[in-house]
């Protein structure tokens, strides 16, 4: 995020679920500002939320997506149906109505997201093949990271 932007605002859209999570108290650790947002019943665990505040930088947290991507540079977000999950996924679907990252949500905003994406739910087909979706440079980042962390836990 930082090799496009000099002082990133990013925001979360869909689940506090664990890659949230992770993101939070990453965020909080680099100083990011950070501004989450998670249907009621989703949100982040208070004992993350406590955790980056330890940081000195913890998250806004909102309902309304609309407000949490305002003043983002960045739009990051994650499926909304895990792996093991399949029996909740017409609840979830129901659940996450208006958190789609679509064109209009987006805008200007670049996108981020982990992969494997289920496009059509948290994302629609034309944002993640937008030039705004930064998640293919992300992808290439994340491989870099896992063999240099690979390689340091080689050396143990």
């Amino acid at each position: 995020v930082r090799e496009r932007f000099e002082d990133p605002t990013v925001a979360w859209v869909g689940d506090g679920n664990n890659v949230c999570q992770s993101f939070v108290v990453g965020a909080a650790m680099a100083g990011l500002d950070l501004t989450v947002a998670t249907p009621e019943g989703y949100g982040v665990d208070e004992g993350v939320l406590a955790r980056a505040k330890g940081f000195g930088n913890p998250p806004a947290t909102t309902h309304d997506p609309e407000a949490a991507v305002a003043d983002a540079d960045v739009v990051y977000t994650d499926v909304w149906v895990s792996m093991g999950q399949e029996d909740e996924r017409e609840r979830k679907l129901r659940d996450f109505e208006g958190f789609r990252i679509t064109t209009d949500l987006l805008g200007d905003r670049h996108l981020m997201h982990c992969l494997p994406a289920h496009r059509g739910e948290e994302v629609t087909d034309d944002v993640l093949e937008s030039d705004n979706a930064i998640v293919w440079d992300q992808a290439e980042n994340r491989l870099h990271a896992q063999k240099g962390l690979l390689a340091w836990l080689a050396d143990q």
